[in-house]
């Protein structure tokens, strides 16, 4: 017995033994290596993640605090299977929706063992590391982020990568070819950045790809052949990607895909491709891709599963097949906007899903009314007007059922009645679905389109923060949202389109988060491309108004169109958060609603009133007060976009061209400000007309200023041409130059508050002028005298480039050389000072010039620190090459400015000063530099080589020319001040050899 009781006990003493080794092992076990601890907490202090709290014991859950709830992630996960199970290594870092700011961390290359970085919905900006590319990554998320530059090359070599995404970011340029290497890749998310170029071909090796989505960049090129090699695809999306049709034969060969979205292809027309063997396809989008033909049947033969067919915007005919009705699980149809014919079947009439069959042929009748709120058949008949079986809403161009009445209407877009500018706006608060339809008295909405991944997302946004009431509010829609003013008189109105961007923020703060854009057309013609509210207002929750005049009403209703076209991001702040967004809508007559004149009275007096001016201009014509007859077909070749202005007017505005009204002096003549009878302000260059070749200057500018509008372009608003008088008129820069404001002679009084901010703003209203004028417009236009001078700014401190009466078209194919060298000393590019060589770079090197002196407060041309220095772009180059370029920065900024910025602004000034043209960037690029959304590299200026020394003697000599020049022209004139008191002065100097050096006006500005 006692015997037993032994072995009893040694078992009980052998079982404690076992479990203190046990407890021992595993208390020793599962510890983190100290280089791993030391990294994560470096990353943790520069990310400033406060709740880390990082030991040798985090893997154990004891020192390492993870965030898990609704919006927000922070998770460190490790491996604790190594060396026996005692060694643990991070292989996952997830930090999600945490509101993180800073460039992203390189030392997460120097956790070896990190297979997933996913730092989704943050605010890291910078660019992706090239040294993550050592690590044995599988899955880079860095969705919703504001990461720049391109995508390194050397991710391409991650052969374990399986998804990589990175959604709604900045990223931009070209996609690498290396990333075609990366076999194993399950998933490319590129939606809403900014890449350029075509998809490489190295991506038909990618036959993995189940996931590929690239909306909303600025890809070129045609839809690869090679997707048929993704035969394991399942989600395809390439909506707005700016690529061309057609769409190629082998996406038939992607069996497996469920989810196909292509949109707004730049194509002609193109046949519907051939998906009959895609039977698995349970969302079909092909929108605005100029297909032409009919709506294949084998969509409801063999495709069965259809939930979402989006079919608008195309050239569709023939009729709704039949076998669409067996499409049971259809719950989204949008055939709007094509040329579908035949009776609209009862099956779409008895429909409670969401269907828009809006604007087609179709005939026979409809039994409902026009207000619903899920079947949207708005302008579905071809039938005439008088057909009285018809509801008018269902006739085209939604005429008025009774007397044309209104004249005006104003919208609370998505709000209450609210009072705006002593003016009552309507409430508009309508319950608004993917196809519905609603009418009030005066006006009209309809909508069209569902939130992809968000399907609870509401069509009213809201905010408690608006500056004004009327921007509390507003109407959304995912992709069309159209209003109508109705039963209106004929004539000429004026739209005002309110904006503010209310939505793309997730807290108290002005941060921003994605960007919307989206087009807007007005009776048809887009006004907007790619509108941008919150880079146009300047920020979240601040206002903007788009004015149009003269917008003609000839039927009696008036369409206000905005338009989603696959551009912008479509995840931040949360899913679904994109499409058309406005906030109130304004429309006024241009013409007295109290007369009582009929449209024949009307007509009668305006092609009477034509026939008269038209024998006056003839008379005045006969007698010479008009153009000789080589300059009159000039200026009646142009097709100005301008208004026309009497003598009499101008007279009037300028009380007889009084002197005290002169704002400025310049080389085609003086200036003048001067207030129209209804109270408008404007400025007035009187042109010289002494000679032909004025004349001829005076059509030249005449013939561009028409065909330019831009936000960042001095606006013409007429011209008057009269006897030997030829006058421009444009809108009045209420702070005159940016000269001035910089370095002019002011009185307290009268100084600008030029902080940094604003000196950003400046820098990049002039870079997206210039890239218009480059780049943008249709005609393409070199400035040729980029200055400080030629930048004037409005109430609002918005700068806009002026004098285009120097400009020169760029119109011989295959030279550059200018016979007549027209620009300023100091600001004009060496290759166009001393051979004539002119393209757009020499605006880019100017505008480096202004962009220097915007962040240092001085003149190129005065500022001279040291006797061996020139300009200031000389000294520039000295402080970039000492490691001291903010010592540039205008001291009376004092500290109140971003080193950061500034060092990236004056590098960018650098960059476009390059002695080389070619080594310039052009002006859209630094457009992007100055956004962000590209990197800036530090220029390597070396300085003191025998070219330098004798270009900077060159330009020494024509400074003291200039000099000279200058102290003439002030001796001589009238008005010795007005250097900095007057937009429109002309510092230029005009170079023909030696020829015409002496006569041409050249004033320097002098602190």
């Amino acid at each position: 017995m006692s015997k037993q009781r032994s072995c009893s006990v040694l078992h009980l003493l052998l079982l404690l033994l076992l479990f203190l080794v046990l407890n021992f092992r595993s208390s020793q076990a599962q510890l983190l290596p100290d280089d791993e601890v030391q990294i994560l907490r470096q990353i943790s202090s520069k990310l400033n993640i406060r709740e880390w709290n990082v030991s040798s014991n985090s893997c154990t859950g004891e020192g390492l605090i993870n965030i898990y709830n609704r919006t927000s992630l922070s998770n460190v996960t490790c491996d604790c299977t190594f060396n026996g199970s005692t060694i643990c290594h991070v292989t996952r870092i997830e930090l999600k929706a945490l509101d993180i700011n800073g460039e992203l961390p390189v030392e997460f290359a120097n956790l070896t063992f990190l297979s997933a970085i996913d730092l989704a919905r943050n605010y890291f900006s910078g660019s992706i590391p090239r040294e993550w590319a050592s690590l044995p990554l599988v899955l880079l998320g860095l969705l919703g982020n504001r990461i720049g530059g391109t995508i390194p090359r050397e991710i391409g070599s991650i052969r374990t990568l399986q998804e990589l995404v990175l959604q709604d970011n900045n990223l931009g340029g070209p996609l690498p070819r290396e990333l075609g290497n990366l076999v194993n890749l399950r998933r490319i998310l590129l939606t809403g950045n900014n890449f350029t170029g075509v998809l490489p071909d190295t991506f038909g090796n990618l036959r993995n790809l189940a996931d590929f989505r690239i909306d909303g960049n600025s890809f070129s090129g045609r839809i690869p052949d090679f997707i048929g090699n993704w035969t394991r695809m399942d989600r395809l999306e390439m909506q707005g990607t700016s690529m061309e049709g057609p769409i190629p034969s082998s996406l038939s060969l992607l069996r497996n895909i469920t989810q196909l979205r292509i949109s707004d292809l730049n194509i002609a027309n193109m046949p519907f491709p051939d998906l009959r063997n895609l039977t698995s396809l349970t969302d079909l989008v092909l929108r605005n891709c100029s297909i032409i033909g009919q709506i294949p049947p084998y969509i409801g033969e063999r495709i069965r599963n259809i939930k979402r067919l989006d079919l608008s915007f195309n050239r569709l005919t023939g009729t709704i097949p039949g076998s669409m009705d067996t499409l049971t699980n259809l719950q989204f149809m949008y055939l709007t906007n094509n040329l579908l014919t035949g009776p609209v079947s009862q099956w779409l009439q008895a429909t409670t899903f969401n269907f828009d069959i809006s604007y087609n042929n179709f005939t026979g009748e409809v039994t409902s009314n026009c207000q619903t709120n899920n079947l949207n058949k708005i302008a579905i008949y071809s039938s005439p007007e008088d057909n009285p079986r018809i509801n008018w809403c269902f006739k085209k161009d939604l005429p008025c059922p009774e007397k044309s009445s209104h004249y005006e209407m104003f919208i609370n877009c998505g709000g209450q009645r609210v009072t705006f500018d002593r003016k009552q706006y309507e409430q508009e608060t309508a319950e608004m679905s993917p196809s519905s339809f609603s009418v009030e008295d005066k006006w009209a909405i309809s909508s069209t389109g569902d939130f992809l991944g968000n399907d609870r997302a509401a069509f009213i946004a809201r905010t408690e923060r608006a500056d004004e009431d009327i921007y509390s509010t507003a109407r959304l829609a995912p992709l069309s949202l159209k209003y109508y003013g109705r039963c209106l008189r004929k004539g000429s109105y004026t739209v005002k389109l309110h904006f503010a961007e209310i939505m793309l923020t997730t807290d108290l703060s002005n941060n921003i988060r994605g960007r919307r854009i989206f087009d807007v057309y007005i009776q048809g013609d887009k006004v907007l491309t790619d509108f941008n509210i919150a880079e146009e207002a300047g920020g979240i929750r601040k206002g903007i108004v788009k004015e149009y005049k003269n917008v003609t009403v000839t039927g009696s209703t008036l369409e206000i169109h905005l338009y989603w076209s696959g551009k912008g991001t479509t995840s931040l702040p949360v899913i679904g958060t994109y499409g058309p967004l406005i906030s109130a809508i304004s429309v006024t007559p241009n013409f007295d609603p109290s007369t009582g004149l009929s449209a024949g009275a009307i007509a009668g007096i305006v092609v009477g009133s034509f026939v008269a001016v038209l024998l006056i201009l003839a008379v005045l014509w006969k007698m010479g007060y008009l153009c000789g007859d080589a300059e009159d077909k000039e200026l009646r070749s142009l097709e100005m976009q301008t208004g026309y202005f009497t003598l009499r007017q101008i007279k009037a505005a300028t009380g007889n061209f009084d002197p005290a009204n002169k704002i400025g002096e310049g080389g085609f003549g003086p200036v003048y400000k001067g207030v129209l009878s209804d109270g408008s302000i404007i400025a007035v260059k009187q042109l010289s007309a002494k000679s032909k070749q004025g004349n001829r200057e005076f059509v030249n500018e005449i013939g561009m200023l028409s065909a330019l509008q831009h936000p960042h372009l001095v606006r013409l608003h007429g011209c008057c041409i009269e006897g030997h008088q030829l006058l421009l008129i444009y809108e009045y820069m209420e702070n005159n130059s940016l000269a001035r404001a910089l370095f002019g002679k002011r009185r307290e009084d009268q100084s600008l508050n030029l902080d940094w901010p604003t000196r950003l703003k400046i820098c990049l209203g002039i870079a997206k002028g210039l890239a218009y004028l480059h780049e943008e417009s249709v005609l393409k236009i070199v400035h040729r005298d980029m200055k400080a001078t030629n930048v004037l700014l409005d109430e609002d401190l918005t700068a806009k480039i002026s004098d285009f009466g120097l400009a020169k078209l760029d119109e011989e194919e295959n030279t550059h050389i200018s016979t007549r060298i027209a620009g300023t000393i100091g600001y004009m590019a060496p290759e166009y000072a001393m051979r004539g060589y002119l393209t757009e770079k020499a605006d880019v090197y100017s505008f480096g010039v202004v962009a220097l002196e915007i962040v240092s407060g001085k003149s190129n041309t005065n500022y001279r620190p040291k006797d061996e220095f020139v300009y200031l772009l000389d000294w520039a180059y000295v402080l970039q090459e000492q490691g001291n370029l903010l010592d540039l920065v205008d001291p009376s900024l004092g500290t109140k400015y971003s080193k950061k910025e500034a060092l990236k602004m004056l590098n960018i000034g650098l960059l476009c000063s390059n002695p080389s043209p070619t080594l310039r960037p052009a002006m859209s690029a630094v457009v992007s530099m100055l956004e962000g959304h590209i990197p800036v590299q530090a220029p390597l200026v070396v300085r003191g080589s025998m070219t330098d020394h004798m270009r900077l003697k060159a330009f020494e000599k024509l400074s003291q020319d200039s000099q000279t020049q200058s102290s003439n022209y002030s001796h001589d004139s009238q008005t010795p001040d007005l250097s900095m008191d007057g937009p429109w002065v002309d510092s230029s100097v005009s170079l023909q050899g030696n020829k015409n050096r002496d006569s041409s006006s050249s004033k320097l500005l002098s602190n």
